[in-house]
């Protein structure tokens, strides 16, 4: 398991659909080591805090494995590294192999896996699709958000190691289909509301949907 790309953008500002939108989704690879702050890495910016960014969102892990299947479904699109708007591109860790809570060492720094990507709109911006968040939606190929436990630094070719595993053992492909109703099973459930990482936010969602199965 190792860092394939280290990826960094800053706001700026797009015509999509007649209207203007700002977005840091456009994020090029970056060279030697990038220092890794509390609320992102060095050289990065999130340009919506109110849905991007945060403790919780610092920075997104998206798995390369997937970049052969958005190759077959976009053909003739050139993808490059950080396409999706992820600040590390891995190898070797996929939503199946990762849970919600375990702790990555990486470099000198530390990350929790909080939550998976809830796809947004300025995926159509990046890949210039209307359909785009659809499709990404769709896939269920969504990738990671991680908190910083420790700040430090990090870069291209780094291994990642899972330093602390969560007791829990909710892989975020697991709570993906729970939040996509792909899943139906009440233990995943439950165990996915004991995870003491998963945000507010998604703890909602799950509950919802916890509460939801009781009325029916």
């Amino acid at each position: 398991m190792r860092v394939l790309s280290v990826n960094v953008g800053k706001p700026q500002e797009y015509e999509w659909l007649g209207s203007r939108a700002k977005t840091s989704i456009f994020k090029h690879p970056v060279s030697g080591p990038v220092a890794v702050g509390t609320l992102n890495l060095e050289g990065d910016q999130q340009a919506d805090l109110s849905v991007h960014g945060g403790l919780n969102k610092a920075v997104y892990a998206y798995p390369h494995e997937h970049y052969a299947y958005w190759q077959s479904r976009l053909p003739g699109y050139q993808l490059a590294l950080g396409n999706f708007g992820e600040n590390l591109t891995l190898e070797g860790l996929t939503e199946n192999a990762i849970h919600i809570g375990d702790e990555l060492e990486i470099g000198t720094a530390r990350f929790i896996v909080t939550q998976p990507r809830s796809p947004c709109y300025k995926l159509g911006i990046r890949f210039g699709r209307e359909d785009m968040t659809r499709l990404f939606h769709q896939s269920r190929r969504f990738g990671f958000y991680l908190r910083v436990l420790r700040e430090g630094a990090i870069e291209a070719g780094a291994a990642v190691a899972v330093a602390s595993p969560d007791p829990n053992g909710v892989s975020v492909a697991e709570a993906i289909r729970l939040f996509t109703g792909d899943s139906r099973d009440e233990a995943a459930l439950a165990a996915a509301l004991r995870v003491a990482a998963l945000p507010p936010s998604w703890r909602e969602a799950l509950q919802q949907r916890v509460e939801g199965r009781k009325e029916q």
